[in-house]
Order: structure tokens, then sequence, then C-alpha cells
């Protein structure tokens, strides 16, 4: 790429050399008003006749829906808006969670800003829009989110803002700047967009491929019969039924409860500690030496399915009591793992406040029970079949971590001069 002419020493050792023309400042001398989102907790929320209210989560979003945000009543924006009043080509800056997210104000409507969020107002000689990138380069990160990192700081401090260190082009520059990584920015965003999207559709096709090969087996002219369980339909005809209490022996007996202050005081802390969703600690012991199922016992999970329920547990290690722990009586224990992560466990549990699954309506839960020889057959299809398609994820995570170190880089390296693109 071409580079400029002339170049200059910044005095700053993380920007390094600038265009001879170029300056380095700081933020705080061209800016009309850093200042904090609103101090205070609304007294309730009016959705109905109130005013729009940001937070963080609202400026994830590309597009901000007027129509989903939270409102507030008048009578308090009317006093937040004296202090705040945040107007179209203004920015807001996330300071606290989701630290670093930028929005340029690119709407009409009156609103305010919770205190998570800071709103920057700038001098005529620094463009919204260039700033919005150069906050984005690895110059920024060297000087704020490093030492957060260090300090555990999970906030961006306003003097610390207003502190910022930046290169200052001409605004002619600054305008050619952020129209080039406009252009260059989203042909990246859409090529990282496009493997995200292959990367879902390879989940998807995984879990396809999981659910009619535990259920239907691998032959598709086999005979069926209904299964006589209303979530999973016909199954292959040779295939039994059977309540999981007489394919897998419980041992919940066995599990016992370590607290937090227990597992701290502990020194040798080698094994793992198990809980509803897997391992949640470690400690120095271990209650089992063998292969078993784990389900979570309770918990939202055994409704909303955010993450596995049923997983292998191996080696040396401790359960506590927020998990069923199930030994197949025989068979192929990967098969039977995806066979119980499969059902639908909704009918069984009880409890609103803290769902449960009790060991007695786990036990009492029918499936089914193909030969011993056809899941060997099933988990060996489906090994292959996990190991093709994860190959395919691990090369696409790796080629948007790519893209996004180059678009980072691309950034810093354009904002501060190293490259010339006027």
């Amino acid at each position: 790429m071409e580079k400029y002419e002339k170049y200059k020493d910044s005095g700053v050792e993380w920007i390094g050399k600038i265009p001879n023309n170029w300056g380095v400042t700081k933020l705080k001398f061209h800016t009309n008003k850093i200042i904090d989102g609103a101090h205070f907790t609304p007294t309730y929320i009016d959705n109905v006749n109130g005013v729009p209210f940001l937070r963080v989560s609202d400026i994830h979003e590309v597009n901000i829906d007027l129509d989903t945000v939270k409102r507030i009543p008048l009578e308090e924006h009317k006093e937040l808006s004296k202090r705040c009043n945040p107007k179209k080509g203004d920015l807001l800056l996330s300071k606290n969670g989701t630290i670093g997210l930028m929005k340029i104000i690119d709407w009409d409507w009156e609103f305010s800003i919770f205190v998570s969020l800071c709103l920057i107002k700038f001098e005529e000689s620094l463009t919204n829009s260039f700033f919005y990138y150069f906050f984005q380069s690895n110059i920024v990160e060297r000087q704020i989110f490093e030492s957060s990192q260090k300090t555990s700081v999970t906030n961006l401090h306003l003097e610390k803002i207003k502190e910022l260190r930046l290169t200052l082009p001409s605004l002619m520059e600054q305008t050619a700047i952020a129209n080039y990584l406009d252009k260059k920015t989203t042909e990246l965003d859409t090529l990282i967009s496009k493997k995200e999207n292959l990367i879902e559709l390879l989940k998807e096709e995984r879990t396809a491929i999981i659910n009619q090969a535990v259920t239907k087996g691998l032959d598709p002219d086999v005979e069926m019969k209904d299964s006589g369980v209303e979530w999973l339909g016909e199954i292959p005809a040779h295939w039994g039924v059977k309540k999981l209490k007489y394919i897998f022996d419980s041992k919940n007996t066995i599990r016992v409860p370590l607290n937090a202050e227990e597992r701290g005081n502990m020194e040798n802390k080698i094994y793992d500690y198990y809980g509803a969703s897997g391992v949640i600690d470690f400690v120095d012991n271990y209650l089992f030496d063998e292969e078993t199922i784990l389900i979570g016992e309770d918990g939202a999970n055994l409704l909303t399915r955010s993450k596995r329920l049923a997983f292998i547990a191996k080696g040396k290690y401790w359960v506590n009591n927020h998990a069923h722990i199930l030994k197949p009586k025989n068979g192929n224990i990967e098969y039977l793992c995806e066979l119980l992560e499969l059902i639908d466990y909704t009918e069984y549990v009880s409890g609103s406040a803290q769902p449960k699954l009790t060991q007695e309506a786990l036990m009492s839960i029918n499936i089914f029970e193909p030969p011993i020889e056809e899941q060997n057959l099933i988990f060996k299809f489906l090994k292959t079949e996990f190991n093709r398609i994860d190959t395919i994820i691990s090369k696409a995570e790796q080629e948007i971590t790519l893209l996004e170190e180059y678009k980072t880089a691309l950034i810093s390296e354009v904002v501060t001069g190293k490259v010339k693109v006027v």
C-alpha cells in the first residue's frame, strides 16, 4: 500500500512515526463534552408514554429498534436531558460491562442514557467517524485496555478517556480515512459473517445427523414401528423400548456435595468436581474412577437446554448432588450419552422456581435400545461425521480470527498514517 512522502516521530512510543503534516493530541482538546450517563435507577419503566432509555445492551445492536428499547417516565427524562442531551452525530461509548463498544447517534428521536454509557460531543477539529475507527485501533488498546486488564478493572474512567492520545490528520483526511475504512471493514465484516453463518449451518447439520442416526439407525430401508414415545415417533422395528432404569444403574447414593469453603481450603486440587452443567471446580480427592454419564438434576438448563444436559465423566472425579450419575448396564456409553441428550425432559421436570428432574422421574422415562453391535456402528459413524464437521468449523474459526486480526491491523495502520489512503 502507498506511504506518505515524509514522516516524523510522534513522540509517543506506541504510536511511532506519523505523516509530517499530522499531529498528536489528546481527546479532551477536541470535545465539547464527555460525560457519564445517568447515575440513577428509574422509579419505574413506562413503556407506553415514557422516553427511550439506552443501555449497553442496546448499542450492541446494529440498528436500535425504537419499539423495543426500555422507556422511563417523561419527568425523570427531563432532569437527565438537561445534563446529557444526546444529539445526532454524538458518540456513545460503553464504559462498563462490554467496555469500548461504540455507537454514533444516527437518529433524531430524544432519549436518555444509562450510567454504563458515556456521551462524547466533538469539536469541529475532530470528526466522530475518524475517532470511531481510531478507538478500534490497537493504539487505544495499548493505552486503555491493557491497564484495565492488568488491574481487573471492568470499566473506563472518564479521566482516562479524556487523556487518550490520538493522531490528528486534517479534516479532509479524517473524512477520507473514515470512508475508506467504512468500505474495507464492511467487506471484512461480510466475510466474517459468511463464515459465522457457515459455522451455524454446520452445527445444525451436526445436530440433524445425530438425531437421524441415534433415533433411526443407519439403514434407510429398515422396517419401522411406532415407538410409543410421543417425542420420538417411529424407530426401527427390531429395536426394543424400555424404561431407563432397565438400561442404566443409578449411582446417586455415592455423590457428595462440597461447599465453596470446603473446596477453597483444599491444597492439592487435581480432580474434576462436577455439578449440573459439567466441571465447576477441582478438589483434592475423588469418588469415582470409571466412565459414567452425568445428567443435570436441577436448574433452568433442564428446560432451556442452552448447554448440554448429558455428558460423560472419565478418570477420577467427584460429583455433587446437582447431577444424576448413570452407569450403563450394557451398551456403548458414547451412543447412550447422545441418546440421553436428545430426550425432551420437559414433561418429567417438576418445580417452577427451581426446575428439578428427580431420580424417580428420570429412571421411569421410556427410551429405546438398539442391539449393542448397532450402537457401536452408529457411534463409529457419528465419530467420523464429528471429525469432518469439527475440522471445517475449526478452519472457519481460525479464518475468522485472522480476518478480525487483519481488520484491527488495517484500522491501526490507516488511522496512524502508516499507509496512505487519501
